[in-house]
């Protein structure tokens, strides 16, 4: 039985299109879609427990994987089946999970997964931007409960021309990339890296992509209606206790409020908090914590949160006593670690970031290896957030997906300023040491001076700020917080971190917790943002002005030399021989890869000692070294045997030809050391291959004047009928012993 199936199209102009099916596959998932574009294939499924866990939060998973068949590809590696995802498959998972999560009912708690996969590859769609699309999809065909459908596109500009999902070659060449999440009248998520736009640019792709989501909304409703809407599906809500509720209000409220405003430290303003909790447990008996510990732990945050907002919202004040437009206080050190390639601390309030750098060669670039994409990354940057950064003891299972994404962004704002012709692989790694507010914006400072630190030369220093919202829709009142604390963070309805240097955004990555924020506030976050990174910045170059002209002492000197294709077989050798061994001798390290357009060698040198990279450098021009006829060469005898001397051409060492017996001298010669001896340094000239001994030939004598009277003598054919040269050494042994007749 052909089952019946239910399509909808999206028209993304420029003869491209995205079609949403449902009812052939997956069928017993709460709700299932393919997303389709060009060849390209996305399977997403949801299904939600219809019990609640027994927790107080809503346990989502979004899953997004990428199959290496979709490709028709193999897994790399020695297991041939997929297994952990990839970080490109985690920063999807993000950019959906992020967009979802804030949709669903707060009190609604059943376990819920959302499971994205490529099916089918097209090398010009990039999957990740249909992912959103796919996942909303589903959930508008399930009976999940869900405020409203949402869609996600990535947006490019190529030539000044803004681009719904550009594919791979315009994203190329393309100053913006961003991915933006939205519902039909909200923007609630972007994130993405550009080429130093301004605030009015950005604003601009974020509302041309707002009327592209618009259109695929109202195409998940079509849909939905065609197949049957179903019913949203009952659930138990949180039980709510009124009376209790008021008495932890007025219990709770005022004190709240007033250590909200006490402009304390993070862990004092923690304790206070955790004394007024208990306070508040203490009044009810304590035979009844067990029936209403959770509704009182409930209440009191609730009753915290309204306090802290209030104080900003009234007073203009925030829990560190700031006003919402300052900054904490900012001190930087670089050169910190001894033995590092470069290294940097950036301390602001009590977010602390450690950076370091490590400078390679192409062998070092972090390869990626997705059905949707292969490459590499020259220039790459990892973040680790450890337990004690924020006062913990937890354990430690391997790297989150948090700090996959924080690395990622902290990458995006950092990369479009390594300039091209670098010749390193550069690796930053940010250890954060502290953290109460935006520890991925203090990696972008830490990364920014620790490269400088390092010698690579930036083109332009880029700093990071983390920006808040808190706003009350039934007063309209509002306030746009800059460098926001964690609290902040949580208690608050907006996180947009932004990064650029003085001339302009390279990445930023925004959060909306709440409905309909307005472009207007938008803008102003922006601007005000704009003033919080020149602050910043500021303080980093007064820390380290610019990069430092040259790389440490003791970091490895990365020399790139162009060599032509013939020659990369005899710089490597024999089963790599002479690689090898130039390595070993000249403690360096060699990398050659092979250009696939001009067939030349890229040979990259790497050696903390500069006479070593000398070497290999005398070595390439010694393989490369190529006599002109005629020319005049110096030359240093490197050994003697009977009929010559072997003789090392003294621009190109390594490199040594033979001068035999008879090019020495114009008198007859009987013993190559009467005229030469080991270590001789004299010159010759170059006279090409010779035709009759398909050798070399260069010529001492040749350079000497001729003796007076001297007659050349041809050749005579001996017994055998071969020419014989009567000076040569070989011949008839009449010959040897007999002077020479132009002597006479």
């Amino acid at each position: 039985m052909i089952p019946k199936t239910f399509k909808e199209v999206i028209d993304l102009g420029d003869g491209r299109e995205i079609s949403i099916e449902t009812g052939k596959l997956a069928k017993q998932a709460h709700g299932s879609v393919v997303i389709q574009s060009g060849k390209c294939m996305l399977l997403c499924t949801v299904v939600s427990n219809y019990h609640a866990a027994d927790v107080d939060f809503l346990p989502l998973t979004v899953d997004y994987r990428e199959k290496f068949a979709a490709a028709g590809r193999y897994p790399g590696g020695f297991f041939k089946r997929e297994a952990r995802p990839s970080d490109g498959e985690v920063l999807t998972m993000r950019l959906v999970d992020r967009v979802l999560r804030p949709l669903f009912p707060k009190d609604y708690h059943s376990e819920t997964q959302v499971m994205i996969q490529l099916m089918s590859h097209d090398e010009t769609v990039m999957p990740d931007a249909m992912a959103g699309l796919a996942a909303s999809a589903a959930i508008q065909l399930s009976d999940l409960p869900f405020e409203c459908p949402i869609s996600e596109v990535r947006v490019g500009r190529v030539d000044g021309q803004l681009i719904i999902n550009p594919t791979f070659e315009q994203l190329a060449a393309s100053d913006i990339d961003m991915v933006i999440g939205a519902s039909e009248d909200s923007v609630m998520m972007v994130e993405g890296e550009m080429s130093e736009i301004s605030e009015e640019e950005m604003v601009e792709a974020i509302k041309f992509a707002h009327e592209a989501i618009k259109v695929q909304c109202a195409a998940q409703v079509k849909l939905a209606e065609a197949v049957g809407k179903k019913d949203i599906r009952e659930y138990d809500p949180e039980p709510e206790d009124e009376e209790l509720k008021k008495k932890v209000y007025d219990m709770v409220y005022g004190k709240a409020y007033a250590i909200a405003k006490a402009g304390s430290s993070k862990h004092e303003r923690g304790q206070a908090f955790s004394d007024l909790k208990e306070e508040v447990f203490a009044a009810f008996p304590e035979e009844e914590h067990d029936e209403i510990g959770g509704f009182i732990h409930k209440y009191f945050g609730k009753t915290q949160k309204e306090a802290v907002r209030n104080l900003t919202l009234d007073e203009g004040l925030r829990l560190d006593g700031r006003k919402t437009t300052d900054i904490r206080p900012i001190w930087c050190e670089v050169d910190y670690l001894p033995s590092v390639h470069g290294s940097s601390i950036f301390t602001r309030g009590e977010t602390q970031a450690l950076a370091t750098v490590t400078l390679g060669t192409s062998r070092d670039a972090n390869i990626i290896d997705m059905p949707s994409y292969e490459g590499e990354e020259r220039f790459y940057l990892h973040y680790n957030f450890p337990p004690f950064s924020t006062g913990e003891a937890r354990p430690i299972r391997g790297t989150s997906r948090r700090e996959v994404g924080h690395g990622n962004l902290a990458q995006r704002a950092l990369k479009r300023m390594v300039p091209e012709d670098c010749p390193y692989t550069v690796r930053v790694v940010s250890e954060v040491l502290e953290s109460n507010g935006s520890s991925s914006m203090a990696t972008v400072c830490s990364g920014t001076m620790a490269m400088m630190d390092a010698g690579v030369q930036l083109i332009k220093p880029v700093s990071g700020i983390a920006m808040g919202l808190i706003s009350d829709a039934e007063t309209g009142k509002y306030a746009v917080l800059s460098d926001i604390l964690g609290d902040e963070d949580h208690l608050g309805d907006m996180d947009f971190k932004v990064t650029g240097t003085e001339d302009g955004i390279t990445a930023c990555q925004m959060d909306i917790k709440v409905k309909g924020l307005s472009y207007e506030i938008l803008i102003q976050a922006l601007k005000q943002a704009h003033d919080g990174r020149l602050h910043i910045l500021k303080h980093l170059t007064d820390t380290i002005e610019a990069p430092r002209p040259e790389v440490k002492s003791y970091a490895p000197k990365m020399v790139t030399r162009i060599i032509p294709g013939e020659y990369i077989g005899a710089l490597i050798g024999k089963g790599g021989e002479v690689i090898q061994e130039l390595q070993k001798t000249t403690k360096t390290t060699i990398v050659i890869n092979e250009d696939p357009e001009t067939e030349e060698g890229i040979v990259e040198i790497l050696g903390t000692d500069q006479d070593g990279i000398d070497a290999v450098l005398a070595k390439i021009d010694a393989i490369m070294f190529k006599p002109e006829v005629g020319s005049v060469y110096e030359v240093k005898v490197t050994k003697i045997i009977e009929f010559g001397a072997v003789v090392e051409y003294m621009d190109a060492p390594g490199n040594d030809v033979l001068l035999h017996i008879s090019e020495l001298a114009w008198e007859r010669t009987n013993n190559v050391e009467d005229v030469l001896k080991l270590g001789d340094v004299l010159d010759v000239k170059y006279f090409g291959f010779d035709p009759r001994t398909k050798k070399e030939k260069v010529s001492r004598k040749a350079l000497l004047p001729k003796p007076e009277g001297y007659v050349e003598r041809p050749p005579r054919r001996d017994g055998g009928g071969n020419r014989r040269n009567n000076d040569r050494r070989g011949g008839n042994r009449d010959n040897r012993d007999r002077k020479p007749r132009n002597e006479d």
